[in-house]
């Protein structure tokens, strides 16, 4: 008889001990369901940060490449009036500046025979700008082809 008590009450504790684990379990899963809640709150809160803060840069890059294009656009026009007044006032002129003749002559170049060789070899002391320069300019009177 004394083993049917030791039995009954080692199943009566074996049943409370089942108890309280299913219980701790119980709350142990209610606890898994709050923090995958709060941790969808937070990925949804981060992805609408990161979108909105992606907006901004966006918004701020585009902004600056608006700037340029308008301030290209205006370089462009100012480039094309230019044009047009150089057009206009060189526009079937078969002179040279003065300036641009004597800089020739210091070279020795006679500004009624130019051939391409003998004007590259007169120019090839000057540094590339001015050489850019004196073709320009032979250019816009005519005299260079």
């Amino acid at each position: 008889m004394e083993m049917e008590m030791q039995d009954a009450l080692g199943a009566g504790e074996l049943g409370e001990t089942v108890a309280r684990l299913a219980a701790a379990a119980g709350l142990l899963e209610q606890a898994v369901e709050r923090l995958v809640e709060r941790q969808s709150a937070f990925a949804n809160d981060a992805e609408a940060s990161i979108g909105r803060i992606v907006a901004t840069v966006e918004a701020r890059r585009e902004a600056e490449l608006e700037q340029k294009l308008a301030a290209a656009e205006a370089e462009i026009a100012e480039l094309r009036a230019a044009a047009c007044v150089t057009a206009t006032v060189t526009h079937g002129r078969k002179t040279l500046p003065g300036a641009m003749v004597n800089l020739l002559a210091k070279q020795g170049v006679a500004v009624d025979s130019l051939e391409a060789g003998s004007l590259d070899a007169a120019l090839s002391s000057l540094s590339m700008e001015q050489r850019f320069a004196v073709k320009a300019q032979l250019l816009r009177a005519g005299l260079m082809g």
